[in-house]
Formats: structure tokens, C-alpha cells, sequence
């Protein structure tokens, strides 16, 4: 795929979205490089936004596919875990399908999925959810597709806010997704959760870290005018 055409379908995301910059060449103690938010985050008013999104307050049922673990930590440039910082997280349904009134994609919706979470790190920078492992979609306009993805909106006083999104590793659909083809190698290993899955686990579980990062002061005779 010529780059030219990649830079089109990013356009075409980018459309009702706010625009962000891509962290280039990005180093182990750099922040995660950014991601656009996307058209579908969630507008529909909801109550349940808790770390399992596989089940919704006050029903029953069990959202539908493959459930999964995502943990991780968020960090600062320094590498020390960050208490207190709201993820903010969203993704489409095992069907592709988002939860959003504008989604184009005619998957059914799962009215068992929570699809949506605001969540605190702990006093050891940790964050963890219970989900499905989200679905593939075709991007509107075109005979491309998202290869599953998380949405995270990563956010603390004191710290640059981050929008990113994590991947899968070794799935197919990687090598098809047009935001992941447009990202160096350093990129796309930052933004792709480990697998760290073992016989103990009941469910497979993914490991993605986080890393934002702190506002620098203004020293003083900064601003004035000389």
C-alpha cells in the first residue's frame, strides 16, 4: 500500500475527531505514542463504567465473545508509577461493532457489553479490566480495516494528557490496519500489548504499560520580554 493512500484513510478517521501529533522515534522512557480518539467515543449516557465491561449492572447476561484480561501501569518519563490517573478506555464489541449512534457498521450491538470504563490507577500505578477482545471493522469508504484496538484517553494534573490505542500482538489483522502501517517499528511495539498468558490464566490476559508525561514548570524570566 502506497504511503500516500494510508495518509487518505487518515484522513478520513481523522474526520469529527480532534487532531493529536504522532511521537516519533520513540525511546523506552519516552511517553506512548499518541493516537487519534477516533469517531466513536461514547456519548450515550451510562452509569456502569467499571473495570469489567463483560457484564452491565442489573442484567444478567455475559457480553458476547472471547474474554480477555488487559493490566498494566502507567508511568512517568522517570519510570515511577503514577497513583491516581483516570484511563479512560473504550472499544468496539466482539462484532466490530461500536456503541455509538453514528458507527456505519451494520454488526449487531451487544446490549450485554459494557464497552466503556473510567477507571483510577492504585497506589502502585496499576490499572486491570475484564473484556472481550474486540472485533475487526471495515473503515467507512474504503476496503481497509481496524485490526482489533483498545481506545485510551490517559489523563492526570500535572501531566500531559495522552490519546492511544493498544493493539494485539501477532494478529492478522496488524498487517492490514492502516494506522498501524503508517507507524515505525519502535511505534508499533509500544502501542502492542504483551501476551503474558499462562495455564493458571483463566482467561488469556495482556499486559500493556503506559507512559505520559509531566508538565514542566515554567522557570521563572521564561515568558518575560527582554
Amino acid at each position: 500500500m502506497e504511503k500516500l493512500e494510508r495518509r487518505e484513510v487518515l484522513k478520513k478517521l481523522v474526520i469529527g475527531t480532534s487532531a493529536c501529533f504522532i511521537a516519533k522515534g520513540a525511546l523506552a522512557n519516552e511517553p506512548t505514542p499518541t493516537e487519534m480518539e477516533g469517531p466513536y467515543y461514547p456519548i450515550t449516557p451510562q452509569d456502569d463504567k467499571d473495570a469489567d465491561l463483560t457484564q452491565i449492572k442489573g442484567k444478567t447476561g455475559t457480553a458476547k465473545g472471547e474474554i480477555i484480561e488487559v493490566f498494566g501501569k502507567v508511568y512517568d518519563n522517570d519510570m515511577t508509577p503514577l497513583c491516581g490517573v483516570t484511563v479512560d478506555l473504550w472499544q468496539a464489541n466482539s462484532f466490530g461493532k461500536y456503541h455509538h449512534p453514528h458507527d456505519p457498521n451494520d454488526k449487531p450491538i451487544d446490549e450485554n457489553f459494557q464497552c466503556w470504563a473510567i477507571l483510577k490507577t492504585d497506589n502502585q500505578g496499576r490499572f486491570k479490566i475484564k473484556t472481550v477482545m474486540p472485533g475487526m471493522y471495515p473503515i467507512e469508504g474504503t476496503d481497509m480495516i481496524r485490526t482489533p484496538h483498545i481506545h485510551f484517553k490517559i489523563s492526570k494534573n500535572g501531566y500531559k494528557s495522552l490519546l492511544t490505542q493498544m493493539y494485539f500482538p501477532n494478529h492478522p489483522g496488524n498487517i492490514e490496519d492502516p494506522l498501524i502501517l503508517d507507524r515505525t517499528e519502535k511505534e508499533t511495539e509500544m502501542m502492542t500489548a504483551k501476551d503474558v498468558s499462562s495455564e493458571k490464566s483463566e482467561y488469556k490476559q495482556y499486559q500493556f504499560d503506559i507512559i505520559i508525561e509531566k508538565i514542566k514548570p515554567v522557570k521563572r524570566g521564561d515568558n518575560e520580554q527582554k
